[in-house]
């Protein structure tokens, strides 16, 4: 490739995601179906990383590539391959931003795997994550793969620093997530873990984490009920969503096997055997945040729900 010439578009999607999953704080996430965010990527020759544009949301967000997500990962991807030429892309957001549903994971993962269809010798998934972390790390202030990982694999993830371990999850196991028509930073909601923690906090949550992977494992219901409940970050977040605690309440009341924030919040999910008991808990939830004067939006996805993956690129892109 040489002077200004250009490759063709690449487009991807990458799932919006329920980070924490209660237990397993930055540590646990899965994927989420039905909504995302969507990135459209071009090879220039110029060694650099340019956002053309950021459409389809109501705020402005950063163009400046090292100061976005996605933007952020890029420069990453470029630097670690040593790669010659640089990208251009275009962002469509899907995910509302501040919603506790991993939008700003999502931009960052559907650039990488776009850009990644263009190079020339292709990276694994597993290869990819690191460079999600660094793009993650531009919002929410550190290296958390509970909502990239999910996204880069599919289905429930457990997240580590270096690695990502899928979790085995019953097909018939769907989740329910409710967003109401508010926005709680993800720095704002860090704050509000500041201070003195218990040990018997800390063993309580792990015993939790423990009992949620193992019931993944054996497709026990009955033990992720015992164990889907966060004792440690849930009581110190929850007086920041207006009606959490009565949409909680619904959800086990509907049948949920456990309930809790959505990332950073104010989205709440729950847990559910089938997909009809999700459908039927759908109504008292988003009653629950009408009552506190609340609008909402609500979405029904399989815990095992797909991976981020390429698209067709629209005919409007510059």
């Amino acid at each position: 490739m040489s002077g200004a010439q250009v490759c063709a578009w690449s487009s991807a999607f990458a799932p919006a995601s329920v980070g924490n999953v209660a237990v397993g704080f930055d540590l646990l996430g899965h994927a989420l179906a039905g909504v995302g965010d969507t990135v459209h990527v071009r090879r220039i020759a110029a060694p650099e990383v340019r956002i053309l544009a950021i459409r389809h949301t109501p705020f402005a967000l950063p163009l400046e590539a090292v100061r976005n997500t996605a933007g952020a990962a890029l420069i990453a991807l470029r630097e670690q391959l040593q790669l010659a030429h640089g990208f251009e892309l275009v962002i469509d957001k899907g995910i509302a931003l501040g919603s506790g549903m991993g939008g700003s994971a999502a931009s960052c993962v559907a650039a990488l795997v776009a850009a990644n269809a263009l190079l020339d010798s292709p990276l694994a998934r597993e290869q990819l994550y690191d460079f999600a972390l660094t793009g993650e790390a531009v919002a929410s202030g550190g290296r958390h793969g509970d909502n990239v990982a999910p996204m880069l694999l599919g289905g429930l993830v457990l997240a580590t620093a270096q690695r990502m371990v899928p979790i085995p999850v019953p097909q018939d196991w769907h989740c329910l997530l409710v967003h109401p028509d508010a926005v709680l930073e993800t720095r704002q909601a860090r704050q509000a873990l500041a201070g003195a923690y218990q040990l018997a906090e800390f063993v309580a949550q792990s015993a939790n984490l423990a009992q949620v992977i193992a019931g993944c494992y054996r497709a026990d219901a009955a033990l992720v009920r015992a164990g889907l409940a966060d004792v440690l970050v849930e009581p110190r977040r929850a007086g920041l969503i207006a009606g959490f605690a009565q949409a909680k309440a619904a959800a086990l009341q509907a049948g949920a096997m456990g309930a809790s924030i959505s990332g950073a919040g104010p989205s709440v999910f729950a847990w559910f055997e089938t997909a009809a008991a999700a459908s039927l808990a759908t109504a008292p939830i988003q009653a629950a945040f009408a009552a506190a004067g609340l609008s909402s939006q609500a979405w029904i996805s399989p815990i095992n729900a797909p991976a981020a993956h390429l698209c067709p690129s629209p005919e409007d892109l510059p």
